[in-house]
């Protein structure tokens, strides 16, 4: 499972939405890792923030 994928699972298991702080947190990935993939998947319309 790569780095986009576990952001992915993560954020569905938890049910509601995360920061990518918590993501690492409940992941086990690297913050840095998780700041990529979440931009990956926002570029690619996977996800969508607030902000």
């Amino acid at each position: 499972m790569d780095a986009k994928e576990k952001v992915l699972a993560t954020m569905k298991e938890a049910g509601q939405p995360l920061n990518a702080g918590k993501i690492a947190e409940l992941s086990g990935l690297d913050r840095k890792e998780v700041d990529a993939a979440m931009k990956q998947l926002k570029a690619e319309g996977a996800i969508v923030s607030p902000v």
